[in-house]
């Protein structure tokens, strides 16, 4: 195996399942042990090799390669000298709070997931006790690994320690409740909340977090775990699974609905009127819920917010935005980097509902962010408000359109051309366009951190386009909102006639 071609920004990401017309398994139980054993030696580096019996802990979300890719990362790493503490079945955010709670103090953690993708599919998301590894930390750990060699038969006969990490992390979040909305032991009680796992690894939040503080979680659904995901892909994103969840919190009339992404480090909402708390929303919702306690705090988000979200963050809450890259990875590094700065930024957040607050170690955590829209849930019925008061001033774009525009494999082929490469002379040349004229009153927006982001003030054309690179696939997404009927067609019309000069890039999406 190439385990080169498994990294995927700060992730391993592969096929891990064998499926009748599916590409080749690239992600095997020896694959994963290979990288367990190059985390491990990358621990020891970090720790200047100092500390000799590192402890390791391993969990997985439900997917059916899980199980076997658990046993073989946890026997290399119990083989390569390490303490194994095997979580089973658990989220990302909590992996990384075994590096937090007193009771594991682990040194590094291993979470098995491959987040929304399709349930062949699996990956390794590691932690040190600093939080989630870089983009390098990753190419370090594959180093490492690439020298790692061993028979199969090695890999049985070592014991890794179970450990109830959930019901910790599970206490963790009730407590954070129960302070939070001071009622006393039974702060949910008579709240209706309808949460949505799609068969991920979140069924726990309705189950071990909510119902015990006595909220009403009788319309939730899909909380048991199954990796086959028979219903929806657990994905906030996903339109099936927004509709699903929007539908069942409107026949249950419930007080609020959460929705999670497989391995919970994602979470959008749903409010009293059955209407999405995603996207913009959740990016709203979370920054609504810290300005009162750090008013002017600089909120960073990813490259695709609208301008009715900066608008809200600006002028309706008091604080900053300072609008980023795509990439979770991305906007917590930025935070992180304002902060070490002097620059105070208590959020960074996704509109894909990755949201990390300093309050909470930076970590992206679906279940926190839901926790805290829980907490103000409970706070406005005291008031006999719903939770849609929380952003009842953020404007909505009238229209809003997204395409993934791939590049013709044969063509790159032909021409020997790089994706990556050919994506940046496109989003010159667009830059270029603006500049010229080429697009009747339209601007450049400045500053931006990713592709081009082009701003469009005509009588008959109000809105904003960004064209960039994908972060890890051959093709360009493209956005386009508008806040005038048929705004987003006319922006999308004049982009592809630019875009229709470079045969490499198939747009006939937009056509």
């Amino acid at each position: 195996m190439e385990l080169k071609k498994l990294q995927n920004g700060s992730d391993i990401r592969g096929v891990a399942l064998e499926t009748p017309l599916g590409p080749p398994i690239n992600l095997d139980p020896i694959s994963a042990a290979k990288l367990a054993q190059g985390f491990l030696t990358f621990l020891k580096e970090k720790e200047d090799n100092s500390v000799n019996d590192l402890v390791i802990s391993v969990g997985r979300d439900p997917r059916i390669s899980g199980p076997a890719l658990s046993q073989a990362i946890c026997s290399s790493l119990a083989k390569a000298g390490a303490r194994v503490l095997d979580a089973g079945l658990a989220s990302t955010p909590a992996m990384f709070m075994s590096t937090v709670f007193p009771e594991y103090n682990c040194h590094g953690a291993i979470m098995i997931t491959a987040s929304h993708m399709p349930m062949e599919r699996n990956g390794m998301k590691f932690f040190s006790k600093d939080g989630g590894l870089e983009k390098a930390d990753i190419s370090r750990i594959i180093e490492i690994a690439e020298t790692v060699s061993f028979d199969p038969d090695e890999l049985e006969n070592f014991v890794s320690s179970p450990i109830s990490l959930m019901d910790t992390y599970s206490r963790h979040l009730r407590n954070i409740i129960i302070e939070g909305v001071n009622k006393g032991a039974l702060p949910l009680a008579g709240i209706k909340i309808t949460v949505d796992a799609g068969n991920g690894a979140g069924g726990f939040y309705a189950k071990e977090v909510l119902q015990p503080l006595g909220a009403d979680i009788s319309s939730s659904q899909f909380l048991e775990p199954d990796g086959t995901f028979p219903n929806h892909m657990p994905n906030p994103e996903d339109r099936k699974a927004m509709e699903a969840i929007s539908q069942r919190v409107k026949e249950a009339a419930s007080d609020l609905g959460i929705i999670f992404d497989t391995d919970v480090d994602r979470a959008s909402a749903v409010d009293e009127k059955g209407k999405e708390i995603a996207h913009n929303g959740i990016v709203a919702a979370a920054a609504a819920l810290i300005a009162k306690d750090h008013p002017g705090t600089t909120v960073v988000t990813d490259s695709v917010t609208s301008i009715q979200l900066k608008d809200f963050l600006e002028n309706k809450l008091g604080l900053k935005h300072l609008r980023y890259k795509r990439g979770y990875r991305n906007v917590i590094g930025k935070a992180i980097e304002l902060n070490n700065e002097g620059i105070d930024s208590q959020l960074a957040i996704e509109t894909s509902g990755h949201a990390a607050f300093k309050e909470n170690y930076f970590l992206d955590d679906g279940a926190y962010l839901a926790t805290l829209i829980v907490i103000y849930t409970a706070k406005l019925a005291s008031q006999g408000l719903g939770i849609s008061h929380l952003i009842q001033d953020l404007q909505e774009p009238l229209e809003s359109l997204e395409f993934r525009l791939p590049f013709k494999e044969n063509i790159l082929e032909a021409k020997n051309y790089d994706f990556s490469l050919r994506g940046d002379v496109i989003i010159d040349a667009l830059k270029e366009a603006v500049k010229s004229g080429f697009f009747p009153t339209a601007s450049l927006e400045e500053p931006n951190y990713e592709g081009v982001r082009i701003n469009f003030k005509g009588e008959d054309i109000q809105g904003w386009a960004l064209l960039r690179k994908s972060l890890h696939d051959p093709l360009m997404p493209l956005n386009i909102e508008a806040s005038c009927p048929g705004g987003a067609k006319k922006i999308a019309d004049l982009l592809g006639e630019f875009l229709k000069n470079y045969e490499e890039l198939d747009i006939s999406a937009l056509e």
